[in-house]
């Protein structure tokens, strides 16, 4: 589907100040791939956006009323499931760990993709069988994506919770296993892990607050149509 290149008009009408759209954006990797679709989408964040010495969490950007915020990657469908922001990026992985049901996604950006999988060391994994687990013990930051995972095939998963580090678990005897998100590998082969079982891929979504969207339903539509023409045009 062609696109048309030329620069968007704003889609939605300027409000007050205090009722700003707000849109919650992941830290990291996946706000580089991020930023050529919102460009095309219209959306420009104020300069101390890209400056790395910023300490500010809330940006203007050149729509009159929809601001930016920029916030850890698990926190990004918090701030959109409470209300706090109208609309957001996050990871499948996020969303499926937290299963909130005030949040809608409308849309699959294509962009940060990789797996969740699970994972123990090389030596281990070579006369290992993951069919014959009854029990298992796992160091993961997505424990609800885990238990389900192994319970719907009668195994119990015993989770133990950490918010990164996570290769070093089987290395200092914390869990022979690990579930974590694994792009090229590198990671746990430089750690001597090696993928054993594939839990699901993921890539980002645009979000919704499904109360905002009830009550705002032009504004945020217009977004969601920025945001597939984005994509679109970024897959021609």
């Amino acid at each position: 589907m062609s696109a048309d290149t030329s620069a968007p008009a704003n889609p939605a009408t300027p409000s007050p100040a205090d009722d700003q759209l707000v849109l919650a954006l992941p830290k990291g990797r996946i706000l580089k791939e991020l930023r050529p679709l919102l460009k095309h989408a219209g959306i420009e964040p104020e300069a101390a956006f890209d400056d790395d010495n910023s300490r500010l969490l809330r940006f203007a950007t050149n729509v009159p009323n929809l601001s930016i915020i920029r916030v850890r990657s698990f926190d990004v469908a918090t701030f959109v499931a409470f209300g706090a922001a109208h609309l957001g990026v996050a990871g499948n992985d996020v969303l499926m760990e937290f299963d909130y049901p005030e949040i809608y996604a409308p849309l699959d950006l294509g962009i940060g993709k990789c797996r969740l999988s699970v994972a123990e060391p090389v030596e281990l994994g070579e006369s290992d069988d993951p069919s014959r687990w009854s029990h298992v013990r796992v160091a993961t930051k997505y424990p609800e994506v885990t238990k389900r995972h192994f319970a719907a095939r009668g195994v119990q998963a015993e989770c133990v919770k950490l918010n990164g580090a996570m290769e070093l678990a089987p290395t200092l005897g914390l869990c022979r296993r690990i579930v974590d998100l694994v792009s090229t590998g590198s990671t746990l082969k430089a750690n001597g892990l090696v993928e054993v079982e594939h839990i699901a891929d993921v890539t980002s979504r645009l979000i919704v607050n499904r109360a905002a969207f009830k009550t705002r339903p032009d504004e945020i539509s217009q977004w969601i149509d920025r945001m597939r023409e984005a994509v679109d045009a970024r897959q021609a």
